[in-house]
């Protein structure tokens, strides 16, 4: 019962925050017209409030792996909604998302996402997973980073699902490395299951080394590159002995 009622006590505080700081974002976003202000704003307020709230420690490595003046297509398991506080913290650089449609029912959430090109994408639509790829391609050009999880959904087990290929295509048509990511803890933190039952602990962000698109042969197949990716995440995932 007592874990219950704070519970709903985080789940109010979840949402009130959220939206407040949602609300800070799109004003300021009117006033400078640069989106980058909004995202880290997501990373240096929002973020590290709800892990707070929580109880909720970040660990970060691989930092050193990534040249950050380079725009990336970062890949990550996805264990909980919890993830994208985490990678926020983790990518020192702004970063958008690759998000499911439903989102775009969301209010507050959905007006923050399109304000600071976020890309949707139908999971029931093959059409829309061609235009998703050239949407991602063209920010990628552009000199964004970009984040998508792969395995299409949350995992409620915490195993590693295959990754979908068809996305990593718009890091080969956009000539930029692909960095994987393994996340740990935040399936024990926030579970998939049931309505909000958060629990203190440590979330960990480990981030792989880049994997190039090119070789000397020329642009790597994207399955190739996809199985490389889930192999880096995997061994990322591994019990470190």
């Amino acid at each position: 019962m007592a874990w219950q009622a704070l519970n709903l006590l985080q789940l109010a505080f979840t949402l009130v925050w959220t939206a407040a700081w949602i609300v800070v974002a799109l004003a300021l976003l009117l006033v400078t017209r640069r989106p980058e202000i909004s995202l880290r704003m997501a990373a240096r307020c929002w973020a590290p409030g709800l892990l707070m709230g929580g109880n909720v420690r970040l660990q970060v490595e691989g930092r050193e792996r990534v040249d950050w003046s380079r725009p990336h297509l970062f890949v990550s398991n996805h264990q909980s909604v919890i993830d994208i506080c985490a990678l926020y913290m983790a990518v020192p650089v702004p970063l958008r998302f690759l998000l499911k449609d439903e989102m775009l029912k969301v209010p507050f959430v959905n007006w923050y996402a399109q304000a600071t090109g976020m890309l949707f994408l139908d999971r029931d639509s093959r059409r829309a997973g061609a235009l998703v790829r050239r949407q991602a391609a063209q920010l990628l050009r552009q000199g964004q980073d970009l984040c998508l999880f792969p395995e299409g959904t949350r995992s409620r087990t915490g195993e590693l699902a295959p990754f979908k290929a068809g996305l990593l295509q718009a890091a080969i048509d956009a000539g930029v490395e692909v960095v994987p990511v393994a996340l740990d803890g935040a399936g024990k933190v926030l579970p998939v299951a049931g309505l909000f039952r958060a629990r203190p602990g440590v979330i960990r962000v480990r981030l792989g080394k880049p994997i190039p698109v090119m070789t000397a042969s020329g642009p790597v197949s994207r399955q190739d590159l996809t199985d490389q990716a889930h192999a880096a995440v995997r061994a990322m995932l591994e019990p470190r002995l």
